[in-house]
């Protein structure tokens, strides 16, 4: 049985988002390689923070002997969430903005038109 599937997955979706970011000529895909990048990184650090047969920090009444999951991870990747959806946010209004002045989302006609 293979047990590092999760770790297998960080790496397809970073992978992923790297070739989008690097390949793609549509800023939308380009804003959506991005968002897949991102999420492998919260994936990244969720799967840091994980113990298994772990209990929540919040709960007070745990069992002795029994580990804790890190918190500090959980509350990273709640922070990159936040973050990540304020930078999409942002990407996206400057597609929108870009497609009203030049009429296309293709990065190369977007140069080609600049100059």
């Amino acid at each position: 049985m293979f047990y590092d599937i999760h770790y297998v997955t960080i790496v397809f979706l970073i992978a992923l988002g790297i070739y989008a970011v690097m390949f793609q000529h549509n800023l939308i895909k380009i804003a959506i390689g991005i968002d897949i990048l991102e999420s492998g990184a919260n994936l990244l650090l969720i799967v840091l923070g994980y113990r298994n047969g772990g209990v929540a920090p919040i709960f007070t009444m745990a069992p002795q002997g029994k580990s804790m999951v890190l918190p500090t991870p959980q509350a990273l990747t709640l922070t990159a969430i936040v973050i990540g959806l304020a930078t999409t946010a942002l990407m996206l209004s400057l597609i929108v903005m870009l497609y009203r002045h030049y009429g296309t989302l293709d990065t190369r006609e977007i140069r080609r038109l600049r100059g």
